[in-house]
């Protein structure tokens, strides 16, 4: 372990910067997470929490500024709309996070919106931007996709009076393969550019934590008159990105997993500059230019550029729980830090996972193995993940992940599961440490040795 610390581990307080800001987030105990194989002398000590890709732990700040509010709601009620005695009227709250989320997905404050949830976000757009003609009407993405894309992908040609098995192409990673080939996306695009009316995959692959080539991939849906949209609910606040600059057309976001907004936090979407006045087909008050929007004209008038597109005023508890949130991410420096923090943590999880005598290629996981092993089958090269390693149990199929799942949670380490086999774990760099990591691999060899004692159950 002390030769691959060395290439990841800082060594000193000044070469781990960002590691202060653990302490502006709450980290739940053993004790909390009920983990019953912990000895009591420990019990109060925080978990070792690698579960961000699915839910991001607390900000401090954020349970602040929910609180103000509550006290302003009690003091104030109505009069917080436009005297709010800390200067966040709530008629403008959004507008407290526009400039941080237009930040972190590389954008202009105007291209940005805050409100809704990711998949009634991700239906606004397809009835903004799908088009379909006789000619042109495919949807382009990954097997596999978040089941609320499928879904909402499916509905939205089925409403449009097209067959989702004909209409939508959802490419499989190569035979033997976890992931998809970027050259096998470019030439798919290439090759079925003329019939292809969206591109929408997502930025960071759920199931396998694989980063897809956005500036390749979206340049190549642009060359063939395609529009090209993306779901970056683990892409954003997990991977640096330049929605404007690498010309997305849309995209979609949660924020409750890498953003650390809370559970059901509220969502977010970029539109284009290009696209500023393409017409509002769902319109709501919110979108209607606020300087007579409280006039309640019965003509819509649009905010220029994807505020337009907002529909009810949005929730203010949930917007600054994000704003609480958001500032820690400011203050931390931003993406550029916030990445390259995450990139030493992820790869010295790699690197410690690859030292277990369970550990086994990612070729195993396609074949017949019956020996207890992992795999990971995210991408091994950090330019194609994000914070996340998604592991597979072996051999496949046989009931092994639960267990492991199980010992796991027993410790006091908090991951997550996809069935029937994966266990994703990713290192949160606003809050984890290198001692998370090192704890984790090392409870998970605790964990395999005691199945391997048990014995795995015949196919």
């Amino acid at each position: 372990m002390a030769s691959v610390a060395a290439n990841y581990k800082p060594s000193s307080e000044a070469e781990d910067p960002l590691r202060k800001y653990r302490d502006e987030f709450v980290v739940p105990t053993f004790r909390q997470m009920q983990a019953s194989a912990i000895s009591p002398e420990i019990a109060d000590e925080p978990c070792t929490y690698l579960c961000g890709n699915s839910l991001g732990l607390l900000p401090k700040r954020s349970k602040k500024l929910v609180e103000e509010e509550l006290e302003v709601w009690a003091t104030r009620a109505v009069e917080g709309h436009f005297d709010h005695p800390l200067g966040r009227d709530w008629m403008y709250i959004a507008d407290t996070v526009h400039p941080h989320l237009a930040n972190i997905v590389g954008a202009q404050v105007s291209e940005v919106a805050c409100m809704g949830t990711l998949t009634a976000n991700l239906h606004l757009m397809l009835n903004a931007f799908y088009k379909p003609t006789a000619e042109r009407y495919k949807i382009l993405c990954e097997t596999k996709a978040f089941p609320s894309d499928q879904y909402a992908m499916a509905t939205q040609v089925s409403s449009r009076g097209y067959d989702p098995s004909d209409a939508i192409i959802a490419l499989s990673p190569r035979a033997g393969e976890h992931t998809l080939r970027t050259e096998d996306i470019l030439s798919t695009i290439e090759r079925e550019g003329a019939r292809i009316a969206l591109v929408l995959f997502a930025g960071v692959q759920f199931y396998t934590g694989q980063w897809f080539a956005m500036k390749e991939i979206t340049a190549a849906a642009k060359a063939q008159g395609c529009v090209c949209g993306w779901d970056l609910a683990h892409a954003v606040g997990n991977v640096p990105l330049s929605l404007h600059d690498w010309g997305v057309d849309f995209a979609v976001w949660c924020t409750y997993k890498y953003l650390n907004s809370g559970p059901g936090g509220i969502g977010g979407l970029f539109v284009h500059d290009r696209w500023a006045d393409l017409p509002v087909l769902e319109a709501g008050w919110w979108g209607h230019d606020p300087a007579t929007r409280f006039d309640m004209p019965p003509q819509f008038k649009a905010i220029r550029g994807a505020q337009g597109f907002q529909q009810s005023n949005p929730s203010v508890l949930a917007t600054v729980s994000l704003l609480g949130a958001l500032q820690v991410f400011a203050d931390a420096g931003g993406m550029p830090a916030v990445r390259a923090r995450s990139e030493r943590l992820t790869g010295y999880l790699e690197a410690l996972l690859k030292q277990s005598r369970f550990y086994a290629p990612p070729e195993k996981a396609s074949g017949d193995a019956e020996e207890l092993k992992v795999t990971i089958i995210t991408p091994a090269n950090p330019a194609e993940r994000g914070a996340q390693l998604s592991l597979v149990f072996l051999p496949t199929g046989r009931g092994v992940m639960p267990r492991v799942l199980e010992g796991l949670e027993a410790r006091g380490v908090v991951g997550d599961s996809r069935k029937p086999d994966v266990i994703r774990l990713a290192p949160a760099p606003l809050y984890n440490t290198f001692e998370d990591v090192e704890r984790a691999v090392k409870v998970l060899e605790e964990v395999l040795s005691e199945v391997e004692k048990q014995g795995i159950p015949s196919a």
